[in-house]
């Protein structure tokens, strides 16, 4: 009788655990699965976060050529905010990306690229860390607003904004021994909806005085304006706030509301 009732409650153990392993697995492996859900789902969520932040607020441009020297390098990576000119006004100083309004940027090559670098390319693209469009577009400084009147150059090579002379040293970059802030004359009202857009490095700068022959005339439309350049990213040891030097044109800004 004694060895019955012990070969019984072993058998219970035995299959008690038996029974127990049998439920701890398929536990183990929906925990497993419910942790890979957890995961898409928060990626599919950042992922979403960041293209609407691409698309409405923020984005990120590199610098391809050295027109905005020594302000912006050659490869400089750049973030912009969007909500210029839709939500914040544009103002004169102002570093500005935008689209090619027709005939500034020669015809580009098509980029070449195996699967894998234009899969992680594109990806970075939609969360705005990326910016394969880089070359359709251009980055200058804007020095005229709607309606302005500019003109170059003074006897001291300063350019005049509504007849107020510029000081612009603390940005323009200029030859040796160079002090015409550009190197051809100009006199120039801009027309409603446009502005004038001017590089840093101002003898190499195919800017509004060098596009008078494309279908805009050297005129950049305000629809054509993705954003402000706020910052640069990368390198890191080139991160610095893009300044929009109000002094040089508070004179301007002081004429201007004076005129209202």
């Amino acid at each position: 009788m004694t060895d019955e009732v012990l070969a019984s409650r072993s058998d219970r153990r035995v299959s008690g655990s038996k029974k127990s392993r049998s439920t701890t697995a398929p536990s183990k492996k929906r925990s497993v699965l419910l942790f890979i859900r957890d995961l898409l789902i928060i990626f599919v969520v950042a992922l979403l976060i960041s293209f609407l932040i691409k698309t409405f607020l923020i984005r990120s441009f590199y610098i391809p050529s050295g027109s905005m020297m020594n302000t912006l390098q050659v490869d400089d990576r750049i973030i912009v905010n969007q909500l210029e000119p839709e939500v914040i006004p544009i103002s004169r100083g102002d570093v500005i990306v935008f689209k090619d309004p027709g005939g500034w940027l020669l015809p580009q090559a098509e980029i070449v690229q195996n699967p894998i670098v234009a899969g992680a390319d594109w990806l970075l693209s939609v969360v705005g860390l990326s910016a394969p469009d880089s070359n359709d577009h251009l980055i200058k400084r804007v020095i005229g607003l709607p309606g302005d009147h500019v003109v170059c150059c003074n006897a001291l090579g300063q350019m005049s904004l509504n007849d107020v002379p510029l000081d612009e040293s603390a940005y323009v970059l200029l030859p040796a021994g160079e002090t015409k802030v550009s190197k051809d004359d100009f006199d120039v009202t801009i027309p409603g909806g446009s502005l004038w857009m001017m590089g840093d490095n101002r003898y190499n700068s195919k800017d509004s005085r060098y596009n008078g022959d494309t279908v805009g005339k050297g005129y950049v439309p305000v629809d054509n304006v993705v954003g402000r350049a706020l910052v640069v990213s990368w390198p890191l040891a080139h991160w610095a706030w893009l300044d929009d030097y109000p002094d040089v044109f508070r004179e301007v800004e002081q004429a201007d509301k004076g005129s209202e």
